[in-house]
């Protein structure tokens, strides 16, 4: 299949998994939240939680067997991957506001991962990182389509592996500071896995923490575009 025809295929299927996922949240949120989507939250009972987790592991390898199954080598596969997990990201939301009308804006506050403590942001924050991360993955797999061997070297890695770890930090943060536990700390005391979130409120965003994390993965795009379109080739 050639760039094009592939590159149609896995964006359709995307945009379908991120109608499914709209799908799930809003039945469970029809069962669980019928007075609103709002902090504090009511946490799911025991059973409902670890089918939670358990779905968004899955989610994570479908996305995953997508890049795997699409690309020829490391690069060309990673790149699938997050394109995939970018559209997925970005037309979940886009459902969510044409059926439920949620979120109000862009600035409403969001539960975005569960593991191993909830990720929470502005929804903007998510949108940005998905676009950088469509971004860098047309950059691989157009240079790729043209006939290109497009490698990561250490310096495109470490930049990645970086820019990702401060941007998650920044996800993180403010329920690490109000909580300071992981989920499955709960499950040691005997509570309900997510037992946290019927007293978290999230009250701060670090905008700049995240800018940090956003400006490696810009700079790790120019990389790899600049490697590109100048022909150079570094090992891993």
């Amino acid at each position: 299949m050639n760039y094009t025809k592939k590159l149609v295929w896995i964006t359709l299927f995307s945009i379908a998994m991120g109608f499914l996922e709209s799908a799930v949240v809003i039945y469970l949120r029809q069962l669980c939240y019928t007075n609103g989507f709002t902090f504090p939250l009511q946490p799911l009972n025991q059973h409902l939680a670890v089918v939670e987790l358990c779905r968004e592991a899955a989610t994570i390898i479908m996305l995953v067997a997508i890049g795997v199954l699409s690309g020829k080598n490391l690069a060309e596969r990673f790149a699938w991957f997050i394109f995939s997990f970018a559209v997925w990201d970005i037309f979940y939301y886009v459902f969510l506001y044409v059926f439920l009308g949620w979120p109000q804006s862009l600035f409403s506050w969001d539960i975005l991962f569960l593991i191993p403590v909830p990720w929470v942001g502005p929804v903007l924050a998510p949108v940005i990182i998905s676009l950088t991360l469509i971004l860098y993955a047309l950059i691989i797999n157009h240079y790729s389509g043209m006939g290109k061997l497009v490698k990561l070297s250490w310096s495109e890695v470490t930049l990645m592996v970086s820019g990702c770890l401060v941007v998650i930090y920044s996800f993180t943060e403010d329920y690490i500071k109000q909580e300071g536990d992981l989920l499955f700390g709960n499950l040691r005391r005997g509570a309900s896995l997510l037992a946290n979130l019927s007293t978290y409120v999230p009250v701060h965003f670090d905008w700049w923490l995240f800018v940090i994390g956003e400006g490696l993965l810009l700079a790790n795009c120019f990389l790899t575009l600049h490697k590109a379109r100048t022909g150079m080739s570094n090992k891993n």
